[in-house]
């Protein structure tokens, strides 16, 4: 059986974005004999501790990320439509303890500095909170996939190297997706000329949203809800088709028989990442009490009369 790891995967607390739920996600996992899976919400961390547990009650290694959105230039340049080049995808994995505090450093910083349509964030803050993270370029909404898609093949291979650059050799890779999108044909072959280029990997991943074929109708209406749409709206947001779901590591194998090591590279990263988050339990305030109370109790029993 092909080993393969998914590590492009929205659950339902991609709000009105996602149709799958955690349990259901990791029970998946376990049934294809999955020894990890990912969680990369869209621009939150919302499920990661549910997450994390229930991948740790069923002996699957949790790999934590987010699919950030990124700014094309400062997060706090807020001008454009809705629909203009405002930010683009990027997802960041946790590999350590270090790693998880910045992508929640991250995610604040989206939304505290950079919330514009949606919390973003750019490449000053990359700089910054980039230790203990593996970054990857993303779906075809990525900047370095645009690039490609526009014609630019070197101004992405340049944009590659900067990320590259940013979390150092081995921690940055290229994203080759396969759901029988066009604009996807045209990307991974850049992708993998881009790779020959410059030596960085790449990696196969599914952008799943649900957890069987059978769900994208009601993943249709999430999108609907989300958008304040109906499905017979002209020109709505839509999913291209149906192959938005966990597939197997077989089927992912399938699509990728041109680039075996994309398949591979994905237990490379299973294999970087091991984060073990800390249940510290209740951390309560320490309060300093006038000299005169012997006790804490004394203090809060005290009679301050009714003036």
């Amino acid at each position: 059986m092909t080993e393969f790891v998914h590590l492009h995967n929205h659950t339902d607390y991609s709000l009105l974005d996602g149709a799958m739920k955690i349990g259901d996600m990791v029970a998946k996992a376990k049934s294809f004999g999955m020894k990890s899976i990912a969680i990369t919400d869209h621009g939150n961390m919302f499920g990661a501790l549910n997450f994390y547990e229930k991948c740790r009650e069923n002996d699957i290694k949790p790999i934590v990320g987010c699919e950030f959105y990124m700014a094309e230039d400062s997060r706090k340049i807020k001008t454009g439509t809705e629909f203009g080049n405002k930010y683009y995808h990027l997802i960041l994995l946790a590999k350590d303890n270090t790693g998880y505090r910045n992508l929640m450093k991250l995610n604040s910083t989206a939304y505290i500095d950079g919330y514009y349509y949606k919390p973003r964030i750019d490449f000053e803050v990359l700089e910054q909170y980039h230790e203990g993270l593996v970054c990857s370029s993303a779906c075809i909404a990525g900047v370095v996939p645009k690039l490609i898609i526009n014609g630019k093949l070197d101004e992405a291979a340049s944009m590659a190297m900067r990320f590259n650059d940013i979390f150092g050799k081995g921690n940055y890779f290229l994203e080759l997706q396969d759901h029988g999108i066009p604009e996807e044909k045209i990307s991974n072959q850049g992708l993998l000329e881009i790779s020959k280029r410059t030596g960085i990997p790449v990696i196969a991943t599914n952008d799943i949203h649900y957890l069987n074929r059978e769900h994208s109708t009601a993943q249709e209406l999430l999108i609907c809800i989300g958008t304040q749409k109906t499905i017979n709206s002209p020109g709505r947001l839509t999913f291209y088709n149906d192959q938005f779901y966990m597939k197997s590591p077989d089927e992912m194998a399938a699509l990728f028989p041109y680039a075996p090591e994309a398949i591979s590279n994905t237990k490379l990263i299973e294999e970087m990442c091991n984060l073990e988050i800390e249940f510290p339990g209740p951390r309560f305030p320490i309060f300093e009490i006038p000299a005169e109370f012997p006790t804490q109790g004394d203090y809060l029993r005290q009679d301050k009369g009714t003036g």
